[in-house]
């Protein structure tokens, strides 16, 4: 497994997409049409082949309004993971008495693509995705032709980690620890081949959520800078959409 996606939910889709990449000088590169049926908008970025993904509701009702209201405005919403085989992870969260609450399957040209979602009351903090392409390299969710707008500068090279918060964040770990079929370590962290999910108090007082993703950079400073420049620093960290952006 691999954190391949992140996602975050805001009240106004633009302005935090434009924010993430004036900070990191990226680029959008899919708007989903398709997500009108879940009375969504969406942007998607890719970091290298990685990507974050902003989700707006605009109509009443949805899973990502009742989000917002309960976390007070934007934040992290959802955590994807690429695996091999999603038929079996599928039967592995079954056994393990975690719901899954949406499944699909779609073809488009060469590409195909698999997802689960988990139950998010019986895996708690942020809704869990575990997704499988045809090819490996390809990310249906962000269209065929992303690969386009991968921005060629140093400031982001790709998502390596997110960060979620608890007031039992051993709890949360645990189960966090079915979802993905892979034990923490020591310090409450899952490891996965080249990416981690990070457990820790509650930090910011908004409860059990996504406090922060990590992203690779080559050039902190100037990141940081950047950010600083914009308004976009909170407690000494870089802070967008609800979100602390911590370079690694």
């Amino acid at each position: 497994m691999r954190l391949r996606q992140l996602v975050i939910v805001a009240e106004e889709r633009d302005s935090i997409a434009n924010q993430i990449c004036d900070v990191f000088d990226l680029k959008v590169a899919f708007h989903d049409d398709g997500l009108i049926h879940f009375g969504l908008i969406n942007s998607l970025i890719p970091l290298g082949d990685t990507f974050i993904e902003i989700v707006t509701p605009v109509k009443e009702n949805t899973t990502a309004e009742r989000f917002l209201n309960r976390r007070g405005g934007n934040g992290g919403y959802m955590v994807i993971v690429d695996c091999d085989d999603v038929a079996k992870e599928k039967e592995r969260v079954t056994n393990e008495n975690i719901g899954i609450v949406y499944e699909v399957e779609r073809s488009e040209g060469h590409v195909t693509g698999k997802t689960i979602h988990l139950h998010p009351k019986h895996i708690g903090g942020a809704i869990v995705s575990i997704d499988k392409m045809e090819p490996e390299s390809a990310w249906l969710w962000a269209g065929l032709d992303w690969e386009k707008c991968v921005s060629k500068n140093d400031n982001a090279e790709r998502l390596c980690g997110v960060v979620m918060q608890s007031d039992d964040k051993s709890a949360l770990c645990k189960k966090w620890e079915k979802a993905f079929g892979v034990k923490a370590d020591e310090n409450l962290q899952i490891n996965f081949s080249d990416s981690r999910i990070k457990f820790v108090d509650d930090l910011d007082q908004r409860g059990e959520g996504i406090n922060a993703f990590e992203l690779s950079v080559k050039n902190k400073e100037i990141v940081y800078e950047k950010a600083k420049e914009l308004g976009l620093i909170k407690n000494d960290l870089i802070h967008i959409g609800g979100v602390n952006f911590l370079l690694q």
